[in-house]
């Protein structure tokens, strides 16, 4: 496969598909693989950068079983265990991270759902949130109803963001407490709802290319808008805890994967940028186009807000601007 051809191609509206062999995706040189998917990213994205920071806003104590999972009630880690925060809280972390140059803030929750007087208090935040700030706002509170999805738009919520991990195929190896399955039906409702969906999953957890590439296949089918990319780190405590780590070069080939499999869709960095250069600089300019920056939720960020806007700035990329 030429990949020069390819991107032009993709650029003219071809899209890649399980009746395609795309093994040549996983051992092809990897140099030009990535200056193909920055050619597409280029064409479906140009050169502006989402930027989005995050709030745990309940930590902990989760039902669910994810094997990678600190936050897990079923595994041993060290995870901070904290309620639902106070909406003021959460406002103010809200307007620093505007102040410091982010487009975006999402409110994550531990745990299967937010239900209850929980997620009453996150509507009421995200209403503040709108009227406050000028960020645009995401959700990630688990499997909602569609009525929640409504309530959640109503409030002041555009994306919401629910990862399905890995592959159909290997994701019983990571997770028996929910499917697939409940996973791509949530996604469905929430776009149903009105909102854009902010999907991806965590690499580096014992799956394979083939399963990488499959997994890319269904968020493109889905149309999600934005694709986070997350690397393992593995953390004490949790089943994968002796897990190798990715190399640079595999998350860069990730990368590049998705973006020509989704050439539409932000594709996000998340965790795992400590385990690439210069804070993963080379992979935005093999199809990243998107990064969650500053806090990581369970891992430690490499870059803080500041260094991130640096680096793309001298990349040429468009961030944000600071009042």
């Amino acid at each position: 496969m030429d990949l020069t051809t390819l991107a032009e191609q993709i650029a003219e509206g071809r899209r890649l598909t399980a009746n395609d062999d795309l093994n040549f995706l996983i051992d092809c040189d990897l140099d030009a693989l990535c200056r193909c998917a920055d050619v597409v990213r280029q064409r479906f994205i140009g050169d502006k950068v989402d930027l989005c920071s995050i709030v745990n806003a309940r930590s902990g104590l989760c039902s669910e079983d994810c094997k990678f999972c600190a936050q897990s009630s079923k595994n041993r880690s060290q995870c901070e265990v904290y309620a639902f925060l106070p909406e003021e809280t959460i406002l103010e972390t809200c307007l620093a991270r505007e102040r410091d140059g982010v487009g975006r803030f999402a409110l994550v929750t531990s745990g299967k759902a937010l239900g209850g007087e929980e997620f009453e208090r996150a509507l009421r935040a995200f209403a503040l949130m709108k009227q406050k700030t000028s960020l645009a706002l995401c959700a990630s509170t688990g499997f909602l109803t569609f009525e929640q999805f409504k309530r959640l738009k109503e409030a002041g919520v555009t994306t919401y963001h629910h990862n399905i991990e890995t592959s159909r195929r290997f994701f019983p190896e990571i997770c028996s407490t929910h499917s697939f399955e409940q996973k791509i039906e949530t996604l469905k409702l929430a776009r149903a709802a009105g909102l854009r969906l902010c999907s991806g999953g965590i690499f580096g957890i014992g799956e394979t290319w083939n399963d990488r590439i499959d997994m890319a296949l269904t968020l493109a089918e889905i149309q999600v808008d934005s694709i986070p990319i997350n690397a393992l780190i593995p953390i004490p405590g949790t089943p994968l805890e002796n897990a190798p780590r990715l190399e640079e070069a595999d998350i860069l080939r990730i990368v590049a994967i998705f973006r020509l499999i989704v050439p539409t869709a932000d594709i996000r960095l998340a965790a795992g940028r400590v385990l690439m250069r210069e804070d993963g600089k080379r992979a935005f300019c093999s199809g990243a186009s998107a990064t969650i920056t500053g806090d990581m939720l369970t891992t430690a960020a490499c870059a803080t807000i500041k260094s991130d806007r640096r680096m793309l700035q001298e990349l040429g990329r468009v961030v944000p601007q600071i009042d």
